[in-house]
C-alpha cells in the first residue's frame, strides 16, 4: 500500500458539504485563516514527519464553461513552515533546505486548468521553489459551497499530489547507518482551501 496515498482507514468523514451556487464561475480570493497547506515526509524511513505553512495569499479565477480559462497563483512565505519543533523549522529554514533568507517565496502560477470530472479540476502551473522553477499538475476536488454569516460565497477545494524535492534542488541528507536516509526524497502536499467571491 502506498504511504502516499489520500485516504487511510482511519480517516474522519465529516458531514457532507453544502452546495450553494451551482456554478462557480467568478474570482476568489484565498481566506488563509480557514485554509491550509500542508506537507508531509518520512523521517528515518519510519514514521511521517507533517507541517504547513502559516503565511500564504492567493486569488483563482473559475470558469466553469470553459475550464480553460480559468488560473490560479498562490504565494507562499517560505520562512512561515511549521513543524511543532522550533529545531526542525530552523533547519528548514536554512541553507540546508528552503533558504528562506535567499528565496523568501514559494510561488505556484498555474499554466493550464482542466475539469476531469464534475468534480475534479486539475491544475497544472510553475512551482518555483529553492530559485528552481517546474511544472507539475495538482487535482483539486471541489467540497462545496456555502453563503457563510457575514454575507460571503465560499467555495472549498481539498487537492494533493507528491513530488521528489531534489528536482527543487533540496538535497540535503543524511545516510542511516541501518540503511535509508534520515528524510525522504519524495514529499507529498496537501491543499485544504477556503476560498471567498468578490464582489
Amino acid at each position: 500500500m502506498s504511504i502516499f496515498g489520500r485516504k487511510t482507514a482511519t480517516e474522519t468523514v465529516f458531514d457532507a458539504g453544502t452546495s450553494a451556487v451551482s456554478d462557480l464561475t467568478g474570482d476568489y480570493t484565498i481566506d488563509s485563516s480557514h485554509s491550509y497547506i500542508g506537507f508531509s515526509a518520512r523521517h528515518a524511513m519510519v514514521t511521517t514527519v507533517r507541517g504547513a505553512f502559516k503565511e500564504f495569499e492567493g486569488t483563482a479565477h473559475l470558469d466553469t464553461a470553459n475550464p480553460a480559462a480559468s488560473s490560479v497563483r498562490l504565494v507562499i512565505q517560505t520562512a512561515s513552515i511549521d513543524t511543532g519543533s522550533a529545531d526542525r523549522d530552523g533547519h528548514l529554514v536554512s541553507a540546508d533546505f528552503f533558504d528562506a533568507a535567499a528565496h523568501p517565496e514559494i510561488v505556484f502560477v498555474s499554466t493550464a486548468v482542466g475539469k476531469v470530472d464534475d468534480d475534479t479540476w486539475a491544475v497544472t502551473g510553475d512551482l518555483s521553489l529553492h530559485g528552481v522553477t517546474k511544472s507539475l499538475t495538482i487535482a483539486f476536488d471541489e467540497t462545496g459551497s456555502a453563503q457563510d454569516p457575514f454575507g460571503n460565497l465560499r467555495v472549498g477545494f481539498e487537492g494533493g499530489t507528491a513530488i521528489n524535492r531534489k528536482d527543487w534542488g533540496l538535497t540535503w541528507n543524511a545516510a542511516l547507518e541501518t540503511g535509508g536516509v534520515l528524510v525522504s526524497e519524495k514529499i507529498k502536499l496537501d491543499f485544504d482551501i477556503s476560498a471567498i467571491k468578490s464582489a
